[in-house]
């Protein structure tokens, strides 16, 4: 017993001493961009001391001797690599801040030495650092933009880079983590009963992020939606069924999606070779997450990217945000008759300004012709007007037009009415005493 706990205080010391070890710089990590070259001119043998300090994790000591080369050796041959080495040795520090600082060295890196190799790897770490920041799907979305930016723009300077692969991975990951997020949004007022909202996200997410792993899912969520929107979107409702036909045939939802099709009365059309067998790699190669995944998943910051495409073309374009159907068009008046808000015209008297009022303070007549305004034309009065109305009856939109002019689809379900079994028993009570004979047969005025 006493052999035991002496052996176990041994251990304890012998771990607590390599702890300490350690975190005092005798772990090594090598480091990427060292200057092979034998020599010992004293600049170069500043730059072996940093970069000795950053393998060390000394990196304050590091960037002090660097910066004593840059200053002390202004024409020195290394003056590129030790800028890149304090960029360096601020991203190996990590941390908000150090990573802060990191990006801004990089960026410099990339402003005065644009045509070195080292540019292309600048770049790719400033997409790292914002990739290692990024949260969950339903957290801020600020760093998950921020590091697509920066990879599609490594992507479009630096194609031929041997970054470019990774950063085009990296990319297809961030938006596996944005389509995500809007995917939640989109079920959510889905759930909610908000359909043109509903509709307006997911549409906008399978257009911007194809290669969203449930992009299939989506579209069936946004047929749904503008069913429920009634008869006047079939169309919508049947693109949305037939894409997922032809862009994700092995979808759950593909044998049910040419069934509705055929309810229809719509074509179903053929499944693309080339989605089917995209669909099938990323299906066999798709990582299974395990149970501890998911038990030590809650307590990560960073998103769950397994389940990100592994081949295809990522988004190359930024995500625009389009206007919901519940959203009113703006009135065209030369096609509805209606009137715009805000007209241009040339104005070439200068005394328009005095003679003539404001447009806002006498607005046209409901119903009335803007065309007619607008080309400078005289209006009629009502009293010139023909009998038979004929002015009237053109000012006037016609009755296709105005069928076609429907009331768009509103995100507000009016809820129901319950009434609860209190105000029942109120009421039931109430009308069994207006009933009862004994108030009936009292006299009025007489107490009872």
């Amino acid at each position: 017993m006493f052999l035991d706990r002496n052996r176990t205080h041994l251990i304890l010391t012998v771990a607590v001493v390599l702890a300490l070890l350690t975190s005092c710089g005798m772990r090594r990590k090598k480091y990427e961009n060292p200057i092979t070259k034998d020599t010992q001119q004293p600049d170069k043998v500043l730059f072996d001391k940093a970069i000795n300090d950053v393998e060390h994790g000394r990196y304050e000591v590091a960037r002090l001797t660097l910066n004593t080369l840059i200053n002390t050796y202004d024409t020195s041959e290394y003056l590129a690599k030790a800028k890149l080495a304090i960029a360096d040795s601020w991203y190996r520090e990590g941390g908000t801040h150090s990573w802060a600082q990191a990006e801004a060295e990089y960026k410099d890196f990339k402003l005065f030495y644009p045509t070195m190799p080292e540019a292309a790897e600048s770049q790719e770490k400033v997409c790292s650092i914002h990739y290692k920041q990024m949260e969950k799907a339903d957290r801020d979305r600020q760093q998950a933009i921020r590091a697509e930016d920066e990879c599609r723009q490594l992507m479009i300077e630096y194609p031929n880079s041997k970054f470019a692969p990774q950063a085009q991975q990296m990319l297809r990951n961030i938006q596996e983590v944005l389509a995500e997020g809007e995917y939640k949004a989109g079920l959510f007022y889905h759930a909610k009963g908000s359909y043109p909202a509903a509709a307006n996200r997911l549409q906008s997410l399978v257009d911007q992020y194809p290669l969203f792993s449930e992009a299939d899912e989506a579209l069936w969520q946004v047929a749904d939606s503008y069913t429920r929107m009634g008869d006047r979107f079939e169309d919508k409702s049947a693109a949305a069924y037939s894409r997922i036909v032809k862009d994700y045939p092995l979808s759950d939802h593909a044998e049910e999606a040419a069934a509705r099709l055929k309810e229809m009365n719509r074509p179903v059309p053929e499944a693309d070779p080339v989605a089917y067998a995209r669909m099938k790699y990323e299906l066999e190669n798709r990582e299974k997450i395990g149970m501890m995944s998911h038990v030590l998943g809650m307590f990560k910051h960073s998103p769950e990217t397994r389940t990100a495409a592994k081949s295809g073309t990522p988004a190359m374009a930024a995500m625009r945000p389009n206007l919901p159907l519940s959203v009113p068009a703006a009135l065209n008046g030369s096609a509805t008759g209606g009137t715009s808000d805000v007209t241009v015209q040339t104005v070439t008297d200068s005394t328009a300004l005095d003679t003539k009022p404001d447009a806002r303070m006498s607005p046209p007549a409901a119903g009335a012709a803007s065309s007619a305004g607008a080309a400078g034309s005289s209006s009629v009065s009502a009293a010139a007007a023909p009998e038979n109305g004929s002015a009237a009856r053109s000012a006037e939109p016609t009755a296709a037009a105005a069928k076609e002019q429907l009331p768009p689809p509103t995100n507000h379900t009016p809820p129901k009415k319950k009434k609860t079994k209190k105000k029942n028993a109120e009421q039931q009570t109430t009308t069994q005493q207006s009933k009862s004979p004994a108030a009936d047969s009292q006299p009025p005025g007489k107490p009872q």
